[in-house]
């Protein structure tokens, strides 16, 4: 039987594949729940949006509950790691911008 550490051992760049598999799935499942509770508040946020931002919110979240991953202390060091800053950047603006203020 599978462990997670086995799952976990392929890496990409440093960082664990499984993680990233898993994310990206829980958003997409989890998405249109998060969509109805969001359109509440007359934001109107696709599921394309939702997984754009799953590696930005999945940063601000572990760097909030002080669980320091790596990607996150990637992204917090100033001296380096200048790619995956510049793709979080970019799929946070590309999150952003699929989301719509719907009237009352």
């Amino acid at each position: 039987m599978f462990s997670i550490e086995f799952l976990r051992q392929f890496r990409l760049g440093g960082y664990a594949i499984f993680d990233f598999a898993v994310s990206f799935l829980g958003i997409y499942l989890i998405s249109p729940v998060l969509s109805k509770i969001l359109f509440k508040f007359h934001l109107d946020v696709p599921r394309q949006s939702w997984l754009f931002l799953t590696l930005p919110i999945s940063i601000l979240v572990h760097f909030l509950v002080g669980n320091i991953t790596p990607m996150t202390r990637d992204f917090m060091d100033i001296h380096g790691h200048f790619i995956l800053k510049i793709l979080i950047l970019t799929l946070l603006v590309l999150g952003v911008k699929g989301i719509k203020i719907v009237g009352k």
